[in-house]
């Protein structure tokens, strides 16, 4: 008893959201006339979605750097930790665009969503540049188009608290119990997504009909194949970067359990005690496992980086558009990094990331479904590949910081 109630804790989000989309596809393809009555339950959803991520953002963001131990000395370790995150953030996002540059994804035949929108008219690198970190006005950051300057603004916001010290204490208090509450809330709304999501789904099927599914199938195995590889080939690279080939042997000798907790939890928090106790096996400082592997449950996260990739990837097929041109990838792979340090700063941070890609590229929110079913299909490999490769980018950091065990 005590085990299935510990596998529906960790996965029971997960399956009824599954089990919403296919109840959702099956109404769908019996009911395609009735299927218009049910799209308002989808838009209610994400309504209530949008209208929480603001928010959510602000106090998330602002209350975690504004509760930052000022005593602490650490610059040359986070400078090659972050350094190292972004590193391995980004090989992860190019990787994957190289894979699908040998296996495309061909767009289908019917796609209602090429006809919803026209392409956003082009500006040049300059002004894009200013509108993508950037807005003119203060109640331009509060809307969903402005994601990544929100972002920007919430952490200099709690920069500013940070560094005033004692004078900024109540307002500390107000961003950490803001932040509480908004996590409560978005709990809430996220207990709507098997319906909301259901019922989008049940439309989109319904109108587009069944050659939906083709356009997740070869994605989702495309991920699931080269996250497997990615797993063994580039995290064995970076413990040989970090140790060697006694480096390779003990992380893959004490990698196995945290393996296993990822695959089983879909949580990288669950899995960080197993982590510690995984770092001390394999020879990694304590001063270096310590603040590396914390941090890095919420900023360093290769799986969800090549998820990132997969979904800008349908959704440009869905809109009829072409991935693979120079800018479009530069940015995507900005983006994936970006966005796997927002999934995990934010409770259901996958969403606002989805949300901030979205916006990114001025797509129209008829994607979001699409790409929040992606990131629930890949989770449990997302969370093998963010929780695991801690511990190998802690071996790197181990040694370019010289670190000794």
């Amino acid at each position: 008893m005590t085990k299935s109630n510990g596998f529906f804790q960790n996965y029971g989000n997960i399956i009824l959201l599954l089990l919403g989309i296919v109840v959702g596809s099956i109404v769908g393809m019996f009911y395609r006339d009735e299927v218009v009555y049910l799209k308002p339950i989808g838009d209610i959803f994400l309504n209530l979605l949008f209208t929480v991520v603001i928010p959510l953002i602000f106090f998330a963001i602002a209350s975690a750097v504004a509760s930052i131990d000022r005593g602490q000395k650490l610059g040359k370790l986070l400078s090659v930790m972050l350094l190292v995150f972004f590193i391995t953030g980004a090989l992860a996002a190019a990787s994957t665009i190289g894979v699908f540059a040998l296996f495309p994804v061909e767009a289908p035949s019917v796609v209602a969503m090429e006809q919803a929108l026209e392409h956003a008219e082009s500006k040049d690198w300059g002004d894009q540049l200013v509108g993508f970190i950037t807005v003119s006005e203060f109640g331009d950051l509060l809307s969903r188009k402005h994601m990544l300057p929100f972002i920007i603004f919430s952490f200099f916001v709690g920069l500013a608290t940070l560094q005033i010290g004692e004078a900024g204490t109540p307002f500390r208090a107000f961003l950490q119990s803001g932040n509480e509450v908004m996590k409560r809330l978005m709990v809430y709304v996220m207990k709507l997504a098997p319906v909301g999501l259901g019922a989008y789904f049940a439309y989109q099927v319904g109108t587009v009909g069944p050659q939906l599914f083709g356009v997740y199938a070869k994605p989702l195995g495309i991920y699931y194949g080269y996250g497997l590889v990615y797993f063994i080939v580039f995290f064995s690279l970076y413990a040989f970067i970090g140790a060697g080939t006694q480096g390779v042997k003990l992380y893959w000798k004490n990698n196995i359990l945290p393996s296993l907790a990822a695959l089983s939890t879909c949580s990288s928090i669950a899995v960080l005690p197993i982590n510690l106790d995984a770092a001390r096996k394999m020879r990694i400082p304590d001063a270096v496992a310590n603040v590396v592997l914390p941090l890095g449950t919420t900023l360093h996260k290769n799986g969800s980086s090549i998820s990132a990739i997969v979904k800008l990837v349908v959704v440009f097929q869905l809109m009829g558009r072409d991935f693979m041109q120079a800018d479009t990838i530069a940015v995507a792979i900005l983006l994936a990094v970006l966005v796997s340090v927002v999934e995990g700063g934010i409770p259901n941070g996958g969403y606002i990331g989805e949300l901030l890609m979205i916006s990114a590229y001025n797509l129209p929110l008829e994607t979001v479904p699409a790409v929040m079913i992606i990131g629930t299909l890949v989770d449990p490999m997302a969370t093998v590949l963010n929780a695991t490769g801690d511990t190998a980018a802690a071996m790197v950091v181990a040694r370019y910081t010289k670190a000794k065990s």
